[in-house]
């Protein structure tokens, strides 16, 4: 069943990413961005990358950010359809190439605009009155000046501004030309529309947005399967949602296939009378059988991973799960053959993972506490004791996840679902100094994944998991392609 090829024989216990390696293949591919990273799941996405449907990772920042480079964000599922409502209605009204910027007024004191700043990665401000641009402020002018000054005391209206159809490349060279730190984009009427910065402008050049049939940004709604699963379904599409996903720990339960069965039906009568057939995930599961039964209910793509999250705690609790390697493998293959794919969730820690999970057939790969420390994320930038900069993450089914989830129940039903939480409630991820945003780590990933396919020989991810040669390792074989920071 499995499609990958093995550089020996095929171990008869299951692996996990950190187990396995992939070996140079003879290759014409002459060089990385010759790599198309369409995904293979059916959404074609121009990146294979999904941000998690956890509370401390997907809001409005993140979808938006991920629709712009060409991947998706899902809004979890613990959300009030209205607040989700409203927070598509944000991200179809941003525009697809430039950033949505950090907004103010002159009265914003110094203090609530340096804590705005941290929600974007431009670092910049931007000072407005009836829409119109005023100015900017950086956190270099409010150096040394009381945080209830406020923002008008500091802005600066020396800045560069471009209208929204300049292109990338030419706001490169503006900012460059002129010395600044930020482009403002305005429209005829002098209304901000939105921001870039130099490394930004670079990105349009590797990047696509990953737009609607309106050529909106995209995005993803998760919906439980427990309570009114047809009234969640019908807001989801009504929101304007792009993707619907069935979630819950255990995908493979008959309270799934039943959701799934209805999800569907909604979804089809939704299709007849628009014209656009929006795609369903469903999960979790590990194993072909779960992938049968789920797509035979109306699933088009199934979430792979059970207990391989850095805040789930389900296999040291339960004893369930499966190494992530072998259950991302088995499910892409089974899907396959029903015409469907799988979304690889969880255990991702490396590109080199993500490359991998590809490899094994994967048609993208979602991530989840890794993206929680950056600055898109929806946690508020704390500091620890040394200065260091990180936010909170947590399970969807830890404690924290539960207690908001069941907010509606009675204190006793509240109490006793408490009884049965796995997964953490409370961690610091903190942001890497070298790559604080996102879009850091966006590229950082698709650097590797780019190059991995180089030395397979592929040009698309379809034709690296057809000509990748996996191997296994031992820890000492996995220790040995560690990069060492220091000498020893």
């Amino acid at each position: 069943m499995e499609t990958v090829r093995f550089l020996n024989a095929q171990p008869s216990h299951d692996l996990t990413y950190s187990d396995v390696f992939m070996v140079p293949s003879r290759s014409d591919v002459t060089s990385r961005l010759h790599v198309d990273l369409t995904s293979t799941d059916g959404l074609a996405t121009p990146l294979p990358l999904v941000a998690a449907n956890m509370t401390a990772v997907s809001g409005r920042r993140m979808a938006e950010t991920m629709a712009r480079r060409g991947g998706l964000a899902v809004f979890p599922q613990d959300i009030p359809s209205d607040v989700v409502s409203r927070a598509i209605a944000k991200v179809k009204a941003a525009h697809p190439i430039f950033d949505t910027a950090v907004t103010i007024s002159v009265e914003t004191t110094l203090g609530e605009t340096l804590g705005l700043i941290t929600k974007r990665a431009h670092g910049v401000a931007v000072v407005v009155a009836d829409g119109h641009v005023l100015g900017v402020v950086t956190p270099a002018a409010c150096e040394g000046m009381d945080r209830f000054a406020q923002a008008g005391d500091v802005m600066t209206t020396d800045m560069a501004t471009v209208t929204p159809d300049t292109a990338p490349e030419e706001v490169f060279n503006i900012l460059a030309s002129s010395h600044q730190q930020i482009a403002v984009a305005t429209d005829a009427d002098e209304r901000l529309v939105g921001v870039m910065n130099a490394k930004g402008a670079l990105r349009c050049g590797i990047y696509s947005p990953s737009l609607d049939h309106e050529g909106r940004l995209r995005s993803g709604v998760a919906v439980g399967i427990n309570g009114d699963v047809s009234a969640k379904v019908r807001a989801a599409l009504a929101a304007d949602a792009d993707v619907l996903v069935m979630d819950t720990a255990h995908g493979h339960q008959e309270k799934m296939i039943s959701a799934l069965r209805v999800a569907a039906e909604i979804r089809d009568e939704f299709h007849g009378r628009t014209g656009r057939r929006i795609q369903i995930v469903a999960g979790n599961v590990v194993t072909s059988d779960g992938v049968t039964d789920l797509v035979s209910a109306g699933a088009d793509i199934l979430k792979v991973g059970v207990g391989p999250g850095a805040m789930c705690t389900t296999r040291m609790q339960t004893g369930v799960g499966r190494p992530q390697f072998s259950a991302v493998l088995e499910c892409a293959a089974a899907a396959k053959e029903l015409g469907s794919a799988v979304w690889a969730d969880g255990g991702v820690k490396y590109p080199r993972d993500v490359a991998l999970a590809l490899a094994a057939g994967a048609g993208s790969v979602m991530i989840g506490s890794w993206f929680a420390g950056t600055h898109e994320s929806t946690g508020d930038q704390m500091n620890d004791h040394q200065g260091r900069i990180y936010k909170e993450s947590f399970g969807m089914a830890s404690a924290r996840a539960v207690q908001h989830r069941t907010r509606q129940q009675s204190p006793f039903e509240r109490a006793r679902a408490a009884m049965f939480e796995e997964g953490i409630s409370c961690s610091r991820m903190y942001l890497d100094p070298q790559r604080p945003g996102v879009e850091d780590l966006l590229d950082w990933i698709t650097s590797g994944v780019r190059s991995a396919a180089t030395y397979a020989g592929a040009r698309t991810l379809e034709e690296f998991a057809d000509r990748a040669v996996i191997g296994v390792q031992s820890g000492s074989g996995y220790e040995e392609g560690r990069p060492v920071e220091q000498s020893w």
